[in-house]
């Protein structure tokens, strides 16, 4: 599901996915419901894309919005605006222990904790990552001799 959200960078929020054209997408906001356009020259990022650095290898965005989830009990995060930076780190290493503290920004951690928000409030709370099917080629058809 994370695959067709996306974060396009100068645009508040995130957005769904819904069509495709030849030079831009649709795309639809979770939090008003108003489409635009998104074109090539938009830096976008789909949240299925995004990896958070630890000591060990990278966690996918998936795990660290399902440690959220399984945290906060599928509720969304009540955060103050004004939420400090050592709040901020001490609240993420509950969902993730070992999150590089030197490549993790506070930001970094204010917008999943946003991001979250956004997809429980617009009813997105499966956060687990599908495997995409691989179609095999069928078998070509024989003709009996």
């Amino acid at each position: 599901m994370l695959k067709k959200i996306l974060s396009v960078a100068g645009k508040s929020g995130l957005f769904q996915m819904i069509s495709e054209g030849k030079n831009m997408l649709i795309a639809e906001s979770l939090i008003n419901r108003k489409r635009l356009p998104i074109y090539p020259r938009d830096n976008v990022v789909s949240l299925g894309d995004i990896n958070v650095y630890t000591d060990e290898e990278e966690a996918s965005l998936y795990q660290v919005l399902s440690a959220i989830k399984a945290k906060e009990n599928g509720k969304p995060i009540v955060f103050s605006p004004t939420i400090t930076p050592d709040e901020l780190r001490n609240y993420f290493a509950e969902i993730l222990p070992n999150f590089d503290r030197n490549k993790v920004y506070s930001s970094d951690i204010r917008k999943m904790m946003n991001w979250y928000n956004i997809l429980i409030n617009a009813g997105i709370t499966d956060f687990e990552k599908q495997e995409e099917a691989i179609e095999q080629p069928e078998e070509p058809l024989k003709a009996d001799n």
